[in-house]
């Protein structure tokens, strides 16, 4: 049986300790396998201290860095001194109260005023003004200091200790195995991840389970200190023998994909083309594959570039990946005396213009609704709320189907892989028995079931407070199955593209029970507004598939604003 566990109330002082007790117990309960015994036992020991030091530890644990001066913590809803919870968790082996610090960590620990009088000497000695910067002050040191000292060797025997976490690398392990990621950080899981939402209740299985061995867990650490060390500044040539090698692990790939694209973004700022092509080849990331060719174009390597466009053009793109390769091939055959690709030819796209007065209060898109709603046709200020509803109502049991790497914890607002090339794939088969409901008419029973059970749930694709009874039941009524299903087919090509760009508002002629259409999108552009790409491309979408959709451009009128 899975136990689901709950939020911390935020109304309790020790609501983080809590929090920290619920992740301990949710990785102990779902990757005990990926625990050594050492690691096990220490977990298990963090659960018998008392309450003031597991909330001591769980604070300094939450905070960025490792090492803390124990005059500065401060936490008063603890119940007793915090040296009484330190002197516990020293005892434990949890802390350690005489680390040896670096002249950086010392400046990180101590304020100017309380390190100038420590090093005058030494600075007028070499020559420098006793009033340097902060920063200048600790360049001017650092050669002259390269070791790490005790803090009695710095600052004399009668400051108070510096606290230093002995098992950190434990807790980023846990924090790892619970969010499937290291991006976020203890404070985030408190105030965001458990705050008052409803989550979709997801069936964890050992088999769903992203991580299935310790040594992808180990896999991830590795490609985490490799990004790490790009974002500190370390030349890309020196990370690129630290990446780790291709996983079977299929969410591990996708992670190694990115860490490639970025290691290749950064050699090519760093001047290493080589380096860049290589990286850019070794991932599968969708952007890699135009960088990799906007780089050969660079390199005047003209000949290699288009053997690889042509291949890649023969599979499936999104419209962004179709547009860009399809100018890299044009300006390549102009090189190569190549015959370019036929540019596709897009039916042009409705514009109409209105003259308004200008509101006082409010914004275009209002201004036009207002102006074209009438009682027998509404008009909807909806933009990227009401076909991503749609389709997160539709395809729901999807979305949240239990795929490894998907879910890690039980407060996921949704899939962890989403905007991950490989997320419809592998969810293939039932992504079809959706698509298979908008072709036997059943969509609409599937859509409004979900709409009812699930009403204020998180879901990545729906805006509840935009999907109202009213919007939903016209859209029902008024859209085709067979359009809905050519929109979520677009979208699904690329969710993190595709899912925005749709026009402003929704027109519905619920009356209109002719062959003709009964609704109409429409994107509205005030004065000195254009279109941008992933608009036009939708809009070139709706066009080539006969679906209803216009820009409409608003001029004000002069000296006229409308109450």
């Amino acid at each position: 049986m899975d136990n689901r566990p709950g939020t911390a109330d935020l109304d309790n002082p020790l609501y983080y300790l809590e929090n920290m007790e619920t992740v301990i117990g949710w990785v102990l309960s779902h990757h005990a396998d990926l625990l050594i015994r050492e690691e096990r036992d220490r977990l298990s020991a963090f659960r018998e201290l008392s309450v003031p030091a597991r909330a001591l530890l769980t604070r300094m644990v939450m905070r960025t860095g490792e090492l803390f001066r124990a005059d500065k913590l401060r936490y008063p809803e603890l119940g007793v001194p915090e040296s009484v919870a330190l002197e516990e968790l020293v005892t434990g082996n949890w802390v350690d109260t005489g680390p040896v610090l670096t002249i950086d960590q010392l400046f990180r620990l101590y304020t100017l005023g309380e390190l100038r009088p420590v090093f005058a000497a030494v600075l007028q000695e070499a020559g420098w003004p006793k009033i340097l910067p902060k920063g200048h002050m600790l360049e001017a040191l650092r050669q002259s200091f390269p070791d790490a000292r005790p803090l009695a060797d710095w600052l004399g025997t009668a400051v108070n200790p510096v606290v230093c976490i002995n098992h950190m690398a434990l807790f980023d392990r846990v924090r790892l195995m619970f969010f499937g990621n290291l991006r976020q950080s203890w404070s985030d899981f408190v105030l965001v991840e458990l705050g008052h939402q409803r989550y979709e209740p997801v069936t964890f299985t050992p088999d769903s389970r992203a991580f299935q061995l310790r040594s992808e867990v180990d896999l991830y650490l590795a490609m985490h200190q490799c990004r790490e060390w790009l974002d500190e500044g370390v030349p890309a040539r020196e990370v690129w023998p630290e990446v780790p090698a291709p996983s079977d692990n299929a969410w591990l790939s996708s992670r190694r994909d990115r860490l490639l694209l970025e290691l290749g973004r950064q050699a090519e700022r760093q001047g290493d083309r080589e380096l860049a092509l290589q990286a850019f080849g070794a991932g599968g990331h969708r952007e890699a594959r135009l960088k990799q060719l906007r780089l050969l174009e660079r390199m005047k390597r003209h000949r290699e570039a288009w053997g690889i466009a042509s291949r890649w053009q023969a599979q499936q793109l999104s419209d962004a990946e179709a547009q860009g390769l399809a100018r890299i091939l044009k300006r390549l055959a102009s090189r190569l005396d190549e015959t370019p690709p036929p540019a596709s030819m897009q039916p042009p796209i409705r514009e109409f213009t209105l003259t308004l007065p200008k509101p006082a209060l409010g914004s275009v898109e209002v201004a036009v609704q207002q102006h074209l709603w009438r009682d027998d046709t509404p008009v909807f200020y909806v933009e990227n709320t009401l076909v991503n509803g749609l389709f997160g109502l539709l395809c729901w049991q999807t979305i949240f189907e239990p795929v490894p790497g998907a879910f890690f914890h039980p407060f996921h607002v949704g899939p962890a892989d989403l905007t991950r090339e490989d997320f419809v794939a592998r969810r293939q088969a039932s992504f079809d028995r959706c698509f298979a409901c908008l072709q036997d008419g059943s969509y609409r029973d599937r859509i409004l079931a979900n709409y009812r059970a699930r009403q204020g749930t998180t879901n990545p694709f729906v805006i509840w407070p935009v999907i109202t009874d009213e919007v939903l039941n016209l859209a029902l009524g008024c859209i085709p199955p067979a359009d809905l299903e050519r929109l979520f087919r677009r979208l699904l090509l690329n969710i993190r593209e595709h899912r925005s760009g749709f026009p402003d508002l929704i027109r519905f002629h619920p009356g209109n029970t002719a062959s003709g259409r009964r609704y109409e999108m429409i994107e509205v552009k005030g004065p000195g507004d254009r279109l941008q790409d992933h608009q036009i491309r939708w809009l070139e979408f709706f066009a080539g598939e006969g679906i209803s959709a216009s820009v409409c451009y608003v001029r004000w009128q002069d000296n006229r604003v409308m109450e």
